[in-house]
């Protein structure tokens, strides 16, 4: 597998990645075992999302770019369930992985 470049948000406050918590039962804590990690295409895509759903934030997150490779260790570290990668911020379209071996 070639190692893509996908684009990720992560707080400038406390490190923790931007994440969808789809399908989430009222109560539950929004922990990353229940969430998934946003990924973005291009660096741009990940800014128009955070500045169509939560412009507040806009100054708050940093964009930064993940290899293919380096998802797994992500995942593992932080406990996500898995990916959610965003196919059009605008809309947005998500299309929502559970971890594997390798993305």
């Amino acid at each position: 597998m070639s190692d893509r470049i996908w684009y990720v948000m992560r707080s400038r406050r406390d490190g923790q990645y931007l994440a969808a918590y789809p399908k989430a039962a009222e109560g539950t804590a929004r922990s990353p075992e229940h969430g998934y990690v946003l990924l973005f295409n291009q660096h741009a895509d990940a800014l128009s999302y955070v500045n169509r759903f939560a412009p507040e934030l806009g100054s708050t997150v940093a964009v930064e770019s993940m290899l293919n490779h380096q998802l797994s260790a992500l995942l593992e570290r932080w406990s996500f369930k898995g990916v959610g990668i965003v196919e059009d911020p605008w809309m947005p379209q998500v299309q929502f992985a559970v971890r594997q071996a390798e993305f």
